[in-house]
């Protein structure tokens, strides 16, 4: 039997450059976070450690490990809401028309 294989398409220009802007995003976003913050954050969740592996890592308990992963999941979603926070108000704009259409044939199906 030939063991599964999957290929994936290449993704257009569009989604390389959106990829692209996000790691940068990204990036800069684990940048801000305070030392012993950042470097329990990648080693977690970037290199893919255990708690226990980042605590021996770093020579700290796996609840200081904890803490601070914890702590920086919560700053980077300030971080990154507050970079993406200019775009958010028109990111999901009421499009009245739109939904009148939508509004209209959902009636016309029901009746």
């Amino acid at each position: 039997m030939e063991p599964f294989i999957t290929t994936s398409r290449p993704a257009d220009p569009e989604r390389q450059a959106f990829g692209r802007e996000l790691a940068g995003l990204l990036e800069a976003a684990v940048d801000t976070l305070p030392d012993g913050n950042r470097e329990v954050f990648v080693l977690r969740e970037i290199e893919g450690l255990s708690t226990a592996e980042t605590a021996d890592s770093l020579g700290v308990s796996a609840d200081v490990v904890k803490t601070r992963l914890s702590r920086a999941r919560a700053a980077l979603r300030r971080e990154l809401f507050e970079r993406a926070g200019l775009a958010a108000g028109t990111a999901f704009t009421f499009q009245r028309p739109r939904c009148d259409r939508l509004v209209a044939a959902v009636f016309a199906r029901i009746r």
